[in-house]
């Protein structure tokens, strides 16, 4: 058992994200951190190869925590109202495992940070690891602000059935990309509370419908109960710590291949490629111009460890690979009809 360190979740199709990933870590957080990676599948050759070359990263190997949290997170979808909606309605992650994330609280790190792997750490995590002497859970995202009718907790459905007020909800919304906590925060006999809540008492419907299968909505939904203090850097009451983190949205200051929040120079956690497939990486590693927000700094990071392999120019896709891409895509959608 560790005192503290820090998880991701991946396996092959993200390589290129988690090889950046774990470059910025060892820069900018710290080279001797332990990292431990959840696997998402056991899709993990490439994943594998690349730990052999880093002595504080490791396979996160804990089956029986990982079926364990499949186990609850199927178990709630299939009794939430939209379980038995046809294949074309239901979002393209359904029944994924973005969820084995949560295995995190069933590993060695007595204190750990999550972050996902289409992420780049910017900055050392000490000041979240001192939250967690006083706070149970640590955030730094903007999920508490959106507008009422689009935060993936149901405001009203839980207005309605309890006293809680929207006031007493926004701090508690949160999402799932990145965040701070403790080892054995939910434990069986909690996972066993909510189940039994969720269905009986049909909070399923807590979940907004239009974010039906979100694991950032199941995980704001979980930490409803039990008391843990949280503490959301977007929240707090030092203007300092409160910066943007998505590369979609926000913008950002390069200083020596280091991100800061343009709005007054402040130092951000992690710049979060959110809304970028694992594909549009793949595609810009193998040196395709490709669409994406402060890509240079995802290149610098991502080949890191080997400068001559980055590509020294992206040149667009040729039209024979974008007819390949569109047939592939229509394709995928016919057999989503006829199955």
């Amino acid at each position: 058992m560790k005192d503290f360190g820090i998880y991701t979740l991946a396996n092959d199709v993200v390589y290129d994200q988690l090889v950046a990933l774990l470059n910025s870590i060892e820069v900018n957080v710290g080279r001797d951190i332990p990292v431990c990676v959840i696997p998402y599948n056991e899709q993990l050759d490439l994943v594998k190869q690349e730990l052999k070359s880093r002595n504080n990263v490791t396979l996160f190997e804990n089956w029986e925590a990982i079926r364990c949290w499949d186990k609850f997170v199927n178990q709630l979808w299939d009794t939430h109202p939209r379980a038995n909606d046809s294949k074309l309605t239901r979002p393209g992650w359904y029944k994924g495992f973005v969820h084995r994330k949560f295995a995190a609280f069933n590993g060695d790190f007595k204190r750990f940070v999550f972050y996902d792997a289409d992420s780049l750490a910017m900055k050392p995590i000490d000041d979240i690891f001192e939250k967690l002497d006083n706070y149970d859970l640590v955030f730094n995202d903007w999920e508490h602000a959106k507008p009422r009718a689009y935060t993936e907790l149901n405001i009203d459905a839980i207005e309605s059935v309890t006293q809680f007020t929207e006031a007493d909800l926004r701090p508690k919304i949160h999402c799932d990309s990145f965040f701070g906590s403790k080892q054995f925060l939910f434990g069986s006999e909690d996972l066993n509370f909510l189940k039994e809540r969720w269905i009986e008492k049909h909070e399923s419907e807590w979940i907004r419908a239009s974010s039906w299968w979100s694991s950032s909505g199941l995980f704001s939904y979980i930490t409803l109960y039990g008391n843990h203090p949280i503490f959301n850097f977007t929240l707090s009451p030092n203007g300092q710590d409160r910066t943007g983190n998505c590369a979609n949205a926000d913008s950002f200051v390069n200083i020596n291949n280091v991100l800061y929040n343009q709005d007054g120079l402040k130092p951000i956690h992690r710049i979060h490629y959110m809304s970028y497939s694992s594909s549009d990486f793949s595609r810009l590693c193998q040196g395709e111009d490709v669409n994406i927000r402060y890509r240079d700094e995802f290149l610098h990071y991502r080949f890191l460890r080997q400068p001559e392999q980055r590509p020294k120019q992206l040149k667009p896709p040729s039209i024979t690979s974008q007819t390949n891409r569109f047939l592939q895509k229509i394709s995928r959608k016919f057999k989503t009809v006829i199955s």
